[in-house]
Formats: structure tokens, sequence, C-alpha cells
């Protein structure tokens, strides 16, 4: 079972966080002094409208950027204190991402697109881990259809295999749901739970879809780059 919300020391501690773009003479502050803490075992859920910040503080999360002000600690690490090469580490075996377009290899199967992270990282792949992934997601008879040949939902399934392959410790999922149809969405979701319940893998998901936010047990309200509300449900 995933741990309580609270329990333990954060994954995520931010304090004080912004990132500004300089966009010509003109700066544009994606994020506004972010504070945020997440901990092991919680399924939460980001929300807000268009330009209220959710994939800028995903990005950060994940190592894909780093503030222009304020400290981030990823397992009590200072990012900003991290080489290239240790940030790269970092996202490649303790992060796994889920992307609204699936971001999978259209010249390999389905199999060889969830053994990928493997070879990025220790140049060697793991067909046995990865088959047991697709398996996992429902999807093993599939192993060897290329993204073409599969439907959205399939597709989504096999990007959730491949950010399992490292074994990370946490998944961002941005939008994972919207290329989806609605029964799609609802299995992807049921996906997500089972994973975060019968695991404890922590995850944060950046959602427009109420459906999916409210099945999670914490919803971070944004808007205008900044957190507005922090709900924790029982």
């Amino acid at each position: 079972m995933a741990e309580r919300a609270n329990s333990g020391t954060p994954i995520v501690e931010m304090e004080g966080v912004s990132r500004i773009y300089e966009m010509g003479k003109v700066e544009v502050r994606a994020l506004h002094d972010v504070s945020l803490q997440v901990y092991p075992g919680e399924l939460t859920a980001i929300v807000g409208p268009s330009g209220s910040g959710k994939t800028t503080l995903l990005n950060l999360i994940g190592c894909l950027d780093l503030p222009t002000e304020g400290t981030y600690r990823l397992q009590g690490q200072d990012v900003s204190r991290l080489s290239d090469g240790r940030l790269s580490q970092l996202r490649g075996e303790g992060i796994g991402f889920v992307f609204q377009n699936y971001s999978l290899l259209n010249a390999y199967n389905a199999l060889r697109n969830v053994e990928m992270p493997r070879y990025y990282m220790r140049g060697r792949g793991d067909r046995r881990r990865a088959l047991a992934l697709l398996e996992r997601v429902g999807l093993k008879e599939r192993a060897r259809h290329r993204p073409t040949e599969l439907s959205g939902g399939e597709q989504q399934r096999v990007a959730v295999a491949r950010a399992l392959m490292n074994e990370p410790f946490l998944i961002l999922a941005d939008e994972p749901t919207g290329n989806l149809d609605s029964a799609s969405g609802a299995e992807l979701m049921r996906l997500f739970r089972e994973l975060n319940e019968e695991q404890g893998i922590t995850m944060v998901i950046v959602t427009h879809d109420t459906g999916i936010s409210g099945q999670c047990r914490r919803i971070i309200y944004m808007r205008d780059g900044t957190i507005v509300e922090d709900e924790r449900r029982a």
C-alpha cells in the first residue's frame, strides 16, 4: 500500500521557487514564489487554467528545467548543485515521464520502446523486465506491434510501462489522458491508482480533467504561476 501523506522525508522540496523566461527585452514570470513538498506514496494532481504554470512546475520537479530563484531539493539533493551528468542520471534512473503525445519511437515495436530507458542508462536492454511490464499494463500480446499499429490508449499504456522500466521513485505525467477517449482515460487512471496503491509509487499528474483529479488524494490548484490552494483528501 502507498504510504500516507506527510510520512517520511519529502521527495520534492521547493522553497520560494520562481522561473523567469526572457522574451527579448521582456521577462515572463512563469512561476512565482512556489513552495511545495511531495511525500513518498502520494498521488497528486496539479490543476489550473492554461498558462497557470502547471507544466513549468512539472518540468522543474522532473529536472527538465531549473529554477531562476529559490531552492529545489529532490531526495534531499539541491539540484542547482548537481552537474549536468548527475541531473541526467537522476532523470533517467529516478523519474519516469508520461507525456500527452506518448513520445514513442515509431521505428521500434512496443517491447523495444519499453526497453529504451535501460539502453540509455546502461547501454543494454532487459527484455524480460520489458515483457513483464507490458504484461502488467495488459499489453503482452501486443509486444511486437509498432506504435502505429496500436490505439491511443494502448500507446499510452506502453508509455507507462516505459516510464517504469528503470524502477523510478517518481512518476510525472503531463496531461496523460489529453489525447484519449473517456474509456481509455478511465483505464489509464485505474492503472495509475493500482501502481500507486499496490506499489507505493509516488505520482504527480498535470490534468485539466476533473474526472482524473477527482481520483487523486491531493489536488494542487494553480493560477498565474502560483499555488492558490493545496487540498488533501482522505
